[in-house]
């Protein structure tokens, strides 16, 4: 509070939220035999985004998909791979920040070492059960 009794937005108590510190990708990263698959998740609740952090290890591969609805940032934070899109095969060292347009077609191979990567997009709204509206002319 302040000297005046008013609340303090940001603080704990406020209707603010706070940043905060998730998570050491660097030390993700160095987990170079660490399983395939997230290594990590966004999980806070009221988020907008999801964000991921994934570790392919070396000549595994994600195969060919297309995400139809979200842009995807990628960030490669260890390792190396390459990107395979319709114009041809591109290299992704430690350091490549990659725009995943939706709608595109993507494949992703890991290099010798391995890929681990951070992915952030826009969070899918959940799925809601909705109340069905009579079809029209129905009695009620």
């Amino acid at each position: 509070m302040t000297a005046d009794g008013s609340e303090v937005r940001g603080t704990p108590g406020g209707d603010v939220p706070l940043p905060r510190i998730l998570c050491d990708t660097a030390s993700l990263a160095a987990l170079g035999d660490a399983p395939a698959g997230a290594l990590w998740r966004l999980a806070e609740s009221g988020r907008q985004l999801d964000a991921n952090v994934v570790r392919v290890p070396p000549g595994q591969r994600v195969d060919t998909h297309r995400e139809p609805d979200l842009d995807v940032l990628l960030l490669v934070l260890a390792g190396d791979g390459t990107l395979t899109a319709p114009d041809g095969t591109h290299p992704l060292p430690a350091g490549a920040l990659t725009w995943l347009p939706h709608g595109s077609t993507r494949a992703l191979a890991a290099g010798p070492e391995g890929l681990t990567y951070l992915t952030v997009h826009r969070r899918r709204p959940g799925m809601r059960i909705q109340r069905r509206d009579p079809a029209p002319g129905a009695g009620a």
